[in-house]
């Protein structure tokens, strides 16, 4: 299902008075669930000098996971939910009531507790591991952010695994189809393996037929830029280059549809990284832009970039990829995915 999952917020309530607080949990590079005092404070000195360090460097300060979870706790409050983040107090009081916990593996160890348990948006581990755990009984759901991989993960954790994307806020994108343009194409390189092969057949061949159309164009790489950078790129852009193996939904891609330049993205359909190939069944079909459709640009594979680039260009100017993201992947509508299997966890006795 390469579009992804339709969801219908039109008929949505808004929550319940027994359902409206959501507790979260968050481990990773920015924020550390730790119960005790001590920790608790070291690590979050830790992680703001860490965030000082990166800006300083023009990298990425936050990771996608950690953007993942903010528009997710961004989402609940705009349902009116009261979210709290690593209250383990409220938590242990009431071991009935569920929780969320997101982020890197470490949380699992981190926040054991006994509540019930939706995991995501986050990294539960390879499918071996992330499996075993999501068959405890206290496990409920295990969410993931695209089709694709929901199915990678579907064999190890059974009947668990549950779609729901990262909501995509508009309000804090501005659409730059209005605005003065001095940049063709921007490249977005985010290949992640074999890089020494595939640089070359994939960057460098779009840079050459680029050169010989005389398009102007700008190179950024994955993890050598701040979000401030990135922004003010798409600005000058007419479009946007996006060149990934795959995506498990493609955060800066659908950021920079929901800044309504058009997309032209890689995309071949067989899974690269050595790590998660063990665990892949033969037939899996995996996508560099799971949430795409006509609307946001043209994709290509090795076998015919020039000819799809030229298809691309002469559409360029018509393509609206802002109105898609609208549709698909606001944060109330990603939210609210969320929401309801959350409140289907709810002792009956509360959810009346």
């Amino acid at each position: 299902m390469r579009d992804g999952i339709s969801i219908d917020a039109d008929g949505a309530q808004p929550p319940s008075p027994a359902s409206a607080r959501v507790l979260l949990f968050y481990d990773g590079y920015e924020l550390k669930a730790r119960e005790r005092l001590g920790p608790r404070l070291f690590h979050r000195a830790r992680c703001a000098t860490r965030a000082v360090w990166r800006l300083a460097r023009g990298k990425q300060v936050n990771t996608g996971f950690y953007v993942a979870f903010v528009a997710l706790v961004d989402g609940l409050r705009r349902l009116g939910c009261d979210v709290r983040i690593n209250d383990f107090g409220t938590a242990r009081a009431d071991p009935l009531y569920p929780i969320g916990i997101a982020g890197y593996p470490s949380v699992l160890d981190e926040v054991d507790l006994p509540n019930p348990v939706i995991f995501g948006p986050g990294d539960p581990g390879y499918p071996d591991t992330a499996g075993e755990w999501a068959r405890q009984p206290k496990v409920k759901a295990v969410l993931q952010p695209s089709p694709w991989f929901v199915d990678y993960y579907r064999d190890y954790g059974s009947d668990k695994m549950l779609c729901c994307p990262v909501g995509i806020d508009l309000a804090t994108l501005k659409d730059t189809r209005g605005m003065t343009k001095t940049v063709d194409v921007v490249i977005y390189d985010k290949i992640r393996w074999y890089r020494g092969t595939l640089v070359p057949a994939v960057r460098d061949r779009l840079v050459a037929a680029l050169e010989k159309q005389g398009r102007s164009y700008e190179i950024l790489e994955y993890g050598k830029h701040t979000q401030q950078m990135y922004f003010a790129a798409l600005r000058r852009a007419r479009s946007m280059a996006f060149l990934c193996e795959h995506e498990t939904q493609g955060l800066a891609c659908e950021e920079a549809m929901g800044m309504n330049v058009p997309v032209f993205a890689w995309e071949e359909g067989k899974l690269v990284d050595p790590r998660q190939l063990p665990f892949a069944s033969d037939d899996l079909v995996v996508s560099s832009v799971p949430y795409f459709d006509d609307r946001c640009g043209v994709t290509f594979t090795l076998a015919d970039l020039e000819q799809r680039f030229d298809h691309f260009w002469r559409r360029v100017a018509d393509f609206e990829p802002r109105p898609y993201v609208a549709e698909r992947l606001s944060p109330e509508q990603t939210a609210l995915v969320y929401l309801n299997e959350y409140n289907g966890l709810m002792p009956k006795a509360r959810a009346l």
